[in-house]
Formats: C-alpha cells, sequence, structure tokens
C-alpha cells in the first residue's frame, strides 16, 4: 500500500473512531454531512430503514447507522444464513440479519476500527443477539476461511476502500458457490471522472472515492461474480447515487477433493455442521470430522 492509500484508510479510520465515540456519547454522525443527527439527511442514516426494523434494536445502534441504504432489505437472507457485513460499524445491518437468518444461521460484522467494535459488541449483548460475531480487520483480507459464507452484505462502506479489486476478491473467495452480494453502495455516473466525483464531495464522506457504474460491473466480473446487477436507488449528489449492487458466486458441480463442499439449510454438509469453520464437528458424535467427511466424498477436508 502506498503511503496516499494508507494516508487515506487512516483517515477513514479517524473518521468512523470519532463517530463512534460521538454515538457513545449520546449523539450521531452521518456519512454524508459530518456529525449531525442521523435522521436530519435522508439520503444517509437510520432514515433508510423502516420504523418496524429499528423497533427492538438499541438506540445507540440505530444512532451508528451511516450507510447509504439498506442492504438487509435487498439480501433476500433465508433461515440458516451465514451473512457476513463488510463494515460493521455499530452493528446495525448485522442485528438484523441475525433476526433473518434465525438460529440456526449465524451474521458477522467485520470493521477495522476499535471503537466501532466496541460499540457494537455493547449493542450486541443490548439487543441479546446470540448468533452474532464481531471481527477486527480490513474489508481487503478478510479473517474468514474460503467457501464459508452464504451472503456478503455492505452499507456504503465499500466505496471507502483504497483496494477495491481486493475487496471483490475477497468477497467472491468467502462466499461459497451459489453465495450471493447483496450491497448498497455510492456508485458515480459513467460519464463523471475521478476529479469531478471528488469536486462532489470527500472521500470520508463516500463521494470522492466512488466508483462508476461500469467500473463497478468491470470489477465485480473481473472477480468472478456472474448477474451483476447495479440499480440507483436515490441521487446523493449531482451524477452521484446510493445503489443497491447484487451478485453471484456461481455454483459448481465439480467433484473430487478440491471441490467446494455443498451445505444444507442448517450449515452442515458432508456429514460436518458448520462445515468448514473452525467450529465445525461431525454430526454424528461417533465419528471424527475427517473421517464424516471421508466417508460423504466432501471436498472440503481441511
Amino acid at each position: 500500500m502506498n503511503e496516499q492509500s494508507s494516508d487515506l484508510r487512516e483517515t477513514v479510520r479517524q473518521r468512523y473512531a470519532a463517530a463512534a465515540t460521538t454515538v457513545t456519547e449520546g449523539a450521531a454522525a452521518c456519512c454524508g454531512s459530518g456529525p449531525t443527527a442521523v435522521e436530519v439527511d435522508a439520503r444517509f442514516g437510520s432514515g433508510l430503514y423502516d420504523a418496524d426494523e429499528r423497533a427492538g434494536l438499541p438506540a445507540e445502534a440505530v444512532a451508528a447507522s451511516l450507510g447509504c441504504g439498506n442492504p438487509t432489505a435487498v439480501a433476500e437472507l433465508r433461515d440458516g444464513d451465514r451473512v457476513l457485513d463488510l463494515g460493521s460499524g455499530g452493528g446495525i445491518d448485522v442485528l438484523l440479519s441475525a433476526r433473518r437468518v434465525g438460529p440456526t444461521g449465524k451474521a458477522y460484522g467485520l470493521d477495522m476500527t476499535e471503537e466501532m467494535l466496541a460499540l457494537a459488541l455493547a449493542n450486541a449483548e443490548k439487543a441479546g443477539a446470540g448468533n452474532v460475531e464481531f471481527l477486527k480487520g480490513s474489508i481487503e483480507a478478510i479473517p474468514l476461511p474460503a467457501n464459508t459464507i452464504d451472503v456478503v452484505i455492505s452499507n456504503c462502506v465499500i466505496n471507502l476502500s483504497v483496494d477495491k479489486p481486493a475487496v471483490f476478491a475477497e468477497m467472491f473467495r468467502v462466499l461459497r458457490p451459489g453465495g450471493r452480494i447483496g450491497i448498497s453502495d455510492v456508485v458515480a455516473d459513467d460519464a463523471l471522472t475521478s476529479a469531478q466525483r471528488a469536486e462532489r464531495g470527500d472521500y470520508v464522506g463516500c463521494i470522492a472515492g466512488a466508483l462508476s457504474f461500469a467500473e463497478y460491473r468491470a470489477g465485480l466480473e473481473a472477480a468472478g461474480f456472474t448477474d451483476v446487477g447495479i440499480t440507483p436507488t436515490h441521487a446523493v449528489a449531482d451524477g452521484m447515487h446510493s445503489a443497491i449492487v447484487r451478485a453471484t458466486k456461481a455454483a459448481t458441480t465439480a467433484t473430487g477433493p478440491d471441490a467446494p463442499a455443498a451445505h444444507a439449510a442448517d450449515g452442515s454438509c458432508c456429514g460436518v455442521s458448520a462445515c468448514c469453520t473452525p467450529a465445525e464437528e461431525a454430526v454424528d458424535p461417533t465419528v471424527g470430522v475427517d473421517e464424516a467427511k471421508s466417508a460423504a466424498g466432501c471436498g472440503c477436508t481441511s
């Protein structure tokens, strides 16, 4: 990473650390307009969630919503799904995902900011959410094994990355075959140059770092995604849009020792629950994990 990229990442980290502190102290912050009440700016924040979604969530999780959309409303989450939220912030999308996937599913949140992680953990405890886990790390190097996630979501965070091809490649890596993404992000009209995007807002304000529609599509397809769809929802600046981004990691029919494992709705595969994760264990308690996988011809054996 070059010096400019490192400086940008640190600026982003400082901005969201300050936002977490602001929320903890009883105020709120919005991605698009600096420290302010979230409800003031209809383009960003908690106003993009329905009242029934916000109901029952800790006030701090709602107040810390800094995104440009509602990815949980478009990700088509199902019972038993394993969901990963990139740049999970105060945890609102993780907590909403945990509701949707139920007790047999799991929702992970990934964030690089200590202050946001502390806020998210406190919010999860207040919500009594037992099927969530928050991880510290960067979205360019996701700390999860390959082929373990059903759905990747993110809310106005990928535009902040200084290495978007790495983010797309990491999303593809951690998704199971047949997995999908449901992302809210800021996307620019194809006619706008990078300089013109910067004129409309700064990097930490979710504007200057945004990809164009064509660049976003090309990046996802280069990473291996298919069925890419990018649908604008509302304007956030002149020629800049909040958009819903969907794509799929194609299912595979490959067999043999290198083939990814299929899995059931309860997260089991090849006679193993929580397949290919650190928590995996044999469904039949009388056999070991490797024995169960070998007997089923499972491709994921390590």
